[in-house]
């Protein structure tokens, strides 16, 4: 369980981890924008399970038959989709500088996975309150790590961290899928 919600905290990650890099590369922020920037996407992907986790805790027992699929096609979706927007965005593509609004914002659009992923929290058997710090941990730490790597490298960086964001997701999908279907997970 643990190891799943980790390699989940990971996938979910990745696309704030690669919006910290550009910024950090493009605006080279002070330690207190890092913090502003990591707590930002920290806490937006703390809360955002929540959203996803109360349906599917409401209709677990109905949904329980098939919860593997719903992982399956879920994470996939989601992986698939930020795979794609790594492959897909121009290598020139400069970021604009986060803050206000648009921190909060782009906070929020990183973090709809999440919400997605929420749903399928119930397949882990993780407890939500754990599940929730762990991704909201793990994205402020990567999100701080992201913007210093990004000060020191190029925003290159964040089309590999898209893309094996999005590899991980599926790759977790899959996992649940096998774990349910052919070894009563």
């Amino acid at each position: 369980m643990i190891l799943s919600l980790l390699v989940l905290a990971l996938g979910l990650a990745m696309d704030a981890f690669a919006v910290s890099i550009s910024q950090g590369a493009a605006f080279r922020p002070n330690a207190a924008k890092i913090a502003l920037i990591a707590g930002a996407f920290g806490l937006a992907q703390a809360i955002m399970p929540l959203a996803g986790w109360l349906p599917g805790i409401a209709f677990l027992s109905l949904i329980q038959s098939v919860d593997h699929w719903i992982a399956l096609i879920l994470l996939g979706f989601l992986g698939t989709r930020l795979a794609w927007e790594g492959l897909s965005r121009a290598e020139g593509d400069a970021p604009k500088p986060l803050t206000g609004w648009a921190l909060l914002t782009a906070s929020i659009a990183t973090s709809i996975d999440a919400a997605v992923a929420g749903l399928t929290l119930p397949t882990l058997g993780a407890p939500i309150l754990l599940a929730c710090a762990t991704i909201g941990i793990v994205t402020a730490v990567l999100c701080a790590g992201g913007v210093m790597l990004g000060k020191f490298a190029s925003d290159r960086l964040g089309k590999p961290a898209e893309i094996i964001g999005g590899i991980m997701l599926i790759g977790l999908g899959v996992r649940i899928f096998i774990e349910h279907q052919f070894f009563g997970g």
